[in-house]
């Protein structure tokens, strides 16, 4: 307990699985935590969770492909607790259908790199500005093992490498000012967006060449396994780790 008192957090995707779990580790770490995600009701219902157990949390909705509302948590978090300590940019979705190159649509293309390679980087810019005047922050990058290993539908692997690169980027940027930045590579968790994907509609053709090079009888993540490596991430304990990408798989993708 106390690993972040003090501290000052922002978690995109709080709503659900690796993010709310992280936002109430966070919480009983000491820190005020601020949650954004899209659907409101299950934010709030996270925050009064989090505040029924005594920790201090703002939810705040977002879409994080919209710029202006980036810019608004930033704005909300400065002014309910007066600074930016930690980002935790988790929010993102999935190709459903697991598309092949040959095979991938233009809303495919388009929705995830909306959301997950630009959404991070509106959220990350609107974060960062306030890091870098004070000299201090830590930023973690919820990338996933298709972005390190290339295993996934195109444009999903596309948008995740993506978040790699942008990690390697502020992290050599804001060496010089104490702010890091490290991405963690979760391969297959249970959560209810995985878990509301449909066999029947996967590209069989990417799936079979993904089982190639993959040990699908290893265990899969929990999100409180993905939120325990955050909160390291996030913490002083790891002072000196920067531009890193951390994968987290229990070893199915070595």
């Amino acid at each position: 307990m106390g690993r972040l008192d003090g501290k000052v957090a922002i978690i995109t995707g709080g709503n659900s699985g690796i993010g709310a779990c992280t936002a109430e580790l966070f919480a009983k770490e000491g820190a005020k935590v601020v949650i954004s995600a899209r659907r409101t009701e299950q934010l709030e219902a996270v925050a009064e969770k989090i505040r029924a157990a005594g920790g201090e949390i703002l939810a705040v909705p977002c879409d994080i492909s919209d710029k202006e509302q980036c810019k608004t948590v930033a704005a909300k978090t400065v002014e309910a607790f007066g600074t930016i300590d930690i980002l935790v940019n988790n929010a993102g979705v999935v190709d459903n259908g697991i598309e092949a190159i040959e095979k991938v649509t233009d809303k495919t293309i388009d929705t995830l790199i909306d959301i997950n390679t630009k959404g991070t980087l509106y959220m990350t810019r609107e974060a960062a500005k306030h890091m870098v005047e004070n000299k201090s922050g830590s930023i973690v990058n919820v990338s996933s093992v298709a972005g390190y290993t290339g295993g996934g539908g195109v444009a999903y692997v596309a948008s995740k490498a993506a978040v790699i690169g942008m990690t390697k980027n502020i992290a050599m940027r804001c060496a010089s000012v104490n702010v890091r930045c490290n991405a963690l590579c979760p391969g297959s968790v249970v959560t209810p967006m995985t878990m509301g994907m449909k066999k029947e509609e996967l590209d069989p053709d990417m799936m079979g060449a993904m089982a190639k090079h993959a040990d699908l009888s290893l265990p899969v993540c929990m999100p409180q396994e993905v939120a325990n490596a955050i909160l390291f991430l996030a913490s002083d304990e790891a002072s000196a780790i920067t531009g890193q990408t951390i994968v987290i798989d229990h070893g199915a993708d070595l």
